[in-house]
């Protein structure tokens, strides 16, 4: 499958960000939130078929010792094929010598363990909606 991989915000469709978001399950926000957050971002990748936009993703870093990575999305119509693989692959390469951490969907974490990512011990988060994020079995 020919691909193109842009690290570029600029001509992104961030009503296609919120809705792919949204189709997979994960937390979406209107598309100026998903603008701006990718905006801030460090690293940004977003994959292109035949011009639509398949898949994406964002890391937030210090760019020295210290990353996050978030929204990493697949169009359902196009998971299981690599590219999920290919955007956590681009945001690493851009986070050499940073400790990187993320918070996988409840039953995603296989994907990322196959990346190379481990389970943390000591991992805590303080969400905006504490309940919504039990009720998702994020948190105790």
């Amino acid at each position: 499958m020919e691909i193109d991989v842009v690290y570029d915000c600029s001509k992104t469709d961030w009503k296609v960000v919120s809705q792919t978001l949204k189709r997979v399950g994960m937390a979406f926000e209107e598309p100026e939130i998903h603008r701006k957050a990718f905006e801030a971002s460090h690293t940004t990748v977003f994959i292109y078929r035949a011009g639509q936009l398949i898949g994406f993703g964002r890391a937030i870093s210090d760019g020295v010792y210290q990353a996050a990575v978030y929204d990493v999305a697949v169009i359902p119509e196009f998971q299981k094929m690599g590219i999920g693989k290919i955007i956590m692959q681009k945001i690493l390469e851009r986070l050499t010598g940073c400790n990187v951490i993320l918070y996988a969907s409840p039953g995603r974490e296989e994907f990322y363990r196959k990346l190379g990512l481990r389970k943390m011990k000591t991992g805590m988060a303080f969400f905006r909606n504490p309940q919504k994020m039990k009720d998702r079995d994020f948190t105790d």
